[in-house]
């Protein structure tokens, strides 16, 4: 019995369909139909209208494309961006004159000096045995030289003249003895031997008489001009040689060359410093005693690659700054360039100087920092004044030798004939566009002005 209704309740939970309007037999009805066969029509007509824009129309080129933008004087025109180091334009290695052993150093490192300040003291015990030797040397050969100069002493002359007479004197006395024993020999009162003594002391006499007149006239008149002038070149020998001695001492005594600041100390008390070659060794002599720089006389030192450096030009300004501080902005100026290329690196080295190192009191700029120059267009311009579109380089394209840019206006390549007024790293500042443009940057080579075009990503 509770089957029987069950299977009473399942049948009644059946569709009836044989009340539905038509004998059709299940079919769609024909208004049904009609909406289906209008929409596939619509679909086969728009895929038919689509593969016919594409085949009737193969000259539509894919392209890329970038906006122009519009630059004005007073944001600064950048033509070059580079990266280096900040340099001291004149590090100096103080080296001594001499070989010695160092006594007393009275710097550190980071030290400020002047001008003329004692940095190092040497031993200098044999360098001043040595000047007191050459001095002594001069003394003498000066004093030997006055003696010249003055010529004899009047006491001298006298002295001359007192012998010259006594000689003069015992000549006479013998002339009158070689007369009279010249007359007893005749006589032969004495022999011949004694009148032969007689005539010996005579002429040795006589003799003695001309050599007291010439010392008598010599001493009259003085030394000779050329021992004179032999005795001044002795002087000027021993006085060279006392110099050299004085340069000697005076260089065991090292001193500032330059108003600085200290960058380094590479000896200490009791090292050995040569004026010759250091030693690489432990202990052994050493080349150079401290380095120094003067900081507010400071360069960045950049390596440009070959292709940029057509748009620097010497004297060329820029704004440098440093990792260290990037909030701070120093102005710089092209200061050298170098006269030969790096072929290894493919670059070109170029030297800014720092106008104003010390324009920000609080910051002090140290050498082996890393800076960054941005270097500035040549032309000024008035603040405001349109400086020029920026467009990328893949953008500007040469035809019939004029710079020109395809410009996609309404679904074609539109050339616009350009002229370049700066260079950028990654493009140029060019003049003919007016900014907001849409130039194409990736196109086919043989895509011409008024072609059909399409960007690519967009439908």
């Amino acid at each position: 019995m509770a089957i029987d209704t069950k299977h009473e309740d399942l049948q009644n939970l059946r569709i009836d369909r044989t009340h539905r309007g038509g004998d059709d037999g299940g079919q769609p009805s024909a208004w049904a139909r009609r909406y289906i066969i209008i929409g596939i029509t619509i679909v086969a007509l728009l895929s038919l209208s689509a593969l016919g824009y594409r085949v009737l129309s193969p000259d539509a080129a894919e392209v890329e494309v970038a906006r122009a933008t519009a630059e004005n004087s007073d944001l600064g025109a950048t033509v070059l961006s580079a990266t280096g180091y900040i340099v001291a334009h004149h590090t100096i290695n103080v080296n001594s004159k001499v070989t010695g052993r160092l006594a007393w150093i009275g710097v550190e490192k980071g030290d400020k000096v002047k001008e003329g300040q004692v940095l190092v003291r040497l031993e200098d015990q044999e360098f001043r045995a040595a000047f007191g030797q050459a001095t002594g040397a001069v003394d003498n050969a000066r004093a030997y030289l006055e003696e010249l100069q003055h010529g004899s002493r009047p006491e001298e002359i006298q002295q001359a003249q007192h012998n010259l007479d006594e000689a003069r004197a015992t000549l006479a006395n013998d002339t009158r003895t070689l007369e009279r024993t010249r007359e007893l020999a005749a006589s032969g009162v004495v022999s011949r031997q004694a009148l032969d003594d007689a005539t010996a002391r005579f002429e040795s006499d006589q003799q003695r008489v001309n050599s007291l007149e010439k010392t008598f006239q010599l001493m009259k008149i003085g030394p000779r001009q050329e021992e004179i002038a032999r005795a001044r070149g002795a002087l000027a020998q021993a006085q060279g040689q006392l110099d050299y001695a004085k340069a000697q001492l005076d260089g065991t005594v090292i001193r500032a060359p330059v108003t600085g600041t200290i960058l380094d100390r590479t000896a200490e008390k009791g090292e050995l410093v040569t004026s010759q070659f250091a030693s690489t060794a432990a202990g052994g002599p050493q080349g150079s005693v401290v380095s120094l720089a003067d900081l507010n006389d400071l360069q960045v030192e950049l390596d440009i690659a070959q292709a940029d450096f057509a748009r620097l030009s010497p004297k060329q300004k820029g704004n440098v700054s440093v990792d260290a501080y990037p909030d701070k902005v120093y102005d710089g100026v092209i200061a050298q360039i170098s006269p030969e290329a790096n072929r290894q690196k493919a670059t070109v080295q170029v030297k800014v100087q720092v106008l104003n190192p010390d324009k920000y009191p609080d910051v002090s700029l140290r050498p082996e920092m890393n800076a960054t120059v941005k270097f500035l267009a040549s032309e000024t311009r008035t603040s405001n004044q349109l400086a020029g579109v920026f467009v990328p380089s893949a953008a500007i394209k040469d035809r019939d030798g004029k710079k020109i840019v395809l410009v996609a206006h309404n679904g074609r390549a539109v050339a616009r004939e350009v002229r370049i007024i700066g260079q950028r790293s990654d493009g140029a500042l060019v003049d003919g566009l007016v900014g907001g443009e849409s130039v194409i940057t990736t196109a086919p080579p043989n895509l011409k002005d008024g072609q059909s075009i399409k960007i690519k990503g967009q439908s």
